[in-house]
């Protein structure tokens, strides 16, 4: 065998290593994409609007496969875009469902679910001392009680934060136009948060609550 043979044999074998490693990196990072866009993604959480459940600075996996197979549902906390701020993620709690009636008023939240005319008072164990029956009108410690009402658009969703007196959500979302826009478009909602990872002392999932209807 001829060293000119052996040379070109080397550089073949050293060009096919390299087409390997590159491939398996294309393949790796493929998969992480995929899993990030459509199975789960990390997210930090940035502000206190939903204090105690959600804190500042806590790590919280999303999941995005079950809005691919599945409808957002009532008690969700969400990652979604608000129609004031499109190109930024929020956090909040899904209390409204397409055609449902919201109302606000004295400190608390009434829902008249679709397809139904019972009013009911929505029973919130989440909410801390600070915040229970004190939902208030924006801005969210204006200490309004008087009733404001909200029927939610099909294909749309009605959001708070769990720290109601500290939280920019349905109440106070407004359009480019600057009017007021409280619904989120069901497209916008861009997965359920599963779980806290971080700091591991918190480590645990989040259960969707039992409104009891």
């Amino acid at each position: 065998m001829s060293i000119l043979h052996i040379m070109t044999k080397a550089r073949s074998s050293i060009w096919f290593h390299l087409f390997d490693v590159v491939l398996n990196i294309v393949i790796i990072v493929g998969i992480v994409v995929a899993i990030r866009t459509f199975l789960i993604s990390p997210f930090q959480v940035e502000g206190n609007s939903m204090l105690e459940t959600l804190e500042h600075q806590e790590y919280i996996i999303i999941n995005k496969l079950g809005y691919f197979i599945g409808k957002p549902d009532r008690g969700d906390i969400v990652i979604f875009r608000p129609p004031n701020e499109p190109k930024k993620h929020y956090v909040k709690r899904i209390i409204g469902l397409p055609e449902d009636k919201i109302s606000i008023r004295n400190g608390l939240v009434y829902l008249t679910p679709a397809g139904t005319h019972k009013e009911i008072e929505l029973d919130e164990p989440y909410l801390s001392d600070r915040n229970a029956g004190k939902t208030y009108q924006h801005p969210p410690t204006s200490g309004n009680t008087k009733e404001k009402g909200f029927a939610v658009p099909k294909g749309s969703y009605f959001l708070l934060g769990d720290n109601r007196q500290g939280s920019l959500d349905s109440r106070s979302f407004t359009e480019n136009g600057g009017g007021h826009s409280p619904y989120v478009l069901e497209k916008n909602v861009k997965g359920r948060v599963w779980f806290i990872a971080l700091p591991i002392t918190k480590i645990h999932a989040l259960e969707l609550p039992n409104y009891g209807f």
